[in-house]
């Protein structure tokens, strides 16, 4: 018997690009192809190179990585290395060209033409195939691709293209087909959820699409990332209030508060609207757990732009927040037709501001949790404790909760009572 040729996947970015590299992974079939999620130290037939084009820091980190799998191969510890994915779509004809080294190069969606690279044959793509690089108990499921808003800081549209709903049934076979792999938390993601249906038919469907996944037997956790704030369906958050199965955790990118850097960052929405969804989120559902992503450092951002941000971000009071300094990027409006004119020093100082904003309001709501009781999924264990998260917390984005136990098994449900806080993590004991 032949032995079995060794793929190892590299994968950076966002978790789309996540959901890619295991839909490529499930190409090639297991009695012929060893697949590598763990990156082991030995040799690979073929190193897999998912890349990230988002922002600077996210290129030049895919860059390197390129980099560093051309000594590995120099080495003769990679057979063959090819690069995919949003970075190669964008730049490729210049990295052929700067790194001959690679032997294959190929953008976004590459699954068929991969495949056959690497199979030798011609090879018919399933979108329902997947090979699960995260745990057992949780998956991610990219409902879409593409993007249709035109946010002027934002390449993804030029990188993916138009947005394009997965059909409804292709998800929920999908689904179906994960939940028979032992998952049991589904996490929605695309570039702008709220937008999933529009493009096929002109209404918004993923309250559909929501009450179809929960129905799925094993299934017990389902949570939504990135719901793009304008148009925000209201259908969506009485779902997630009744539905039992439905996290009551909503992640709304607002990424500023200034009307004026609202509109030159082209979000279709202004200040008032903002606040008015925010408030009408927590109005409809109470205990809602709010995360956001906003941006620091975009052109012309003011002092007191800034202060506008820094006084929403401490008025809301949003429970989970990330932030990221503006990164001016070729061919997109804002890289054209504005200035990058926040000094990086400036841009970090702000976000250095932020975040710490944000680690006291953290830290508070945090300390809110001690003495109260909270269900659980157990993630794993690290050193002397279990990991685990409420329906509050996103895996690798948000907090944990530490448990000291004798035995969690990973995807189990436990209860348990909050003891201790920090600032992104508290501690329990089982109940």
């Amino acid at each position: 018997m032949a032995e079995k040729k060794i793929l190892r996947f590299i994968t950076l970015g966002c978790s789309k690009n996540l959901v890619d590299s295991e839909k490529m992974a499930a190409c090639f079939p297991p009695s012929k192809y060893k697949i590598d999620f763990v990156h082991h130290t030995g040799f690979a037939d073929y190193l897999l190179l998912n890349t990230c084009g988002f922002i600077q820091d996210a290129k030049e980190e895919s860059v390197q990585a390129i980099l560093e799998a051309v000594e590995l191969k120099k080495k003769k510890k990679i057979g063959n290395i090819i690069v995919w994915g949003c970075l190669s779509q964008r730049y490729m004809k210049e990295m052929r060209e700067e790194i001959p080294e690679v032997d294959f190069w190929a953008g976004t969606e590459p699954f068929d033409v991969i495949a056959g690279y690497i199979r030798r044959s011609h090879f018919s793509f399933n979108p329902a195939g997947r090979v699960l690089s995260t745990p057992t108990h949780y998956a991610y499921l990219k409902i879409s691709e593409g993007c249709n808003r035109l946010c002027s800081f934002c390449a993804i549209p030029l990188i993916r293209g138009k947005y394009r709903s997965f059909p409804l049934h292709s998800l929920v076979k999908e689904a179906r087909l994960l939940a028979g792999k032992g998952v049991r938390e589904l996490i929605l993601i695309a570039q702008d959820l709220t937008y999933y249906g529009t493009d096929i038919n002109g209404k918004q469907q993923l309250t559909r699409l929501v009450q179809q996944l929960s129905a799925i037997r094993g299934i017990e956790w389902i949570r939504l990332h990135y719901l793009y704030p304008q148009r925000f369906p209201d259908d969506l958050l009485l779902e997630i209030r009744d539905n039992p199965k439905v996290c009551k955790y909503i992640d709304v990118p607002v990424q500023h508060i200034s009307n004026r850097i609202l509109k030159q960052m082209k979000r279709g929405i202004k200040t008032d609207e903002t606040y008015a969804l925010i408030s009408r989120i927590r109005k409809i559902i109470p205990d809602v757990t709010l995360r956001t992503t906003v941006m620091v450092g975009f052109p012309g951002e003011t002092d007191e732009e800034f202060g506008e941000l820094m006084e929403m971000v401490e008025k809301v009071r949003f429970d989970r927040l990330g932030a990221f300094a503006y990164s001016h990027e070729d061919s997109t409006h804002a890289g054209m037709h504005l200035k990058d004119n926040v000094p990086e020093t400036v841009k970090m100082k702000r976000l250095h501001q932020l975040m710490e904003l944000q680690r006291e309001i953290s830290a508070e709501k945090n300390e809110e949790l001690v003495g109260k009781k909270l269900r659980v999924l157990v993630d794993g264990k690290e050193g002397r404790y279990y990991t685990a998260r409420p329906q509050s917390d996103s895996p690798e984005v948000d907090n944990f909760v530490l448990i000291h136990a004798n035995y969690l098994s990973p995807g189990e449900f436990v209860d348990v009572r909050i003891t201790k806080a920090d600032a992104y993590h508290v501690y329990g004991k089982l109940c």
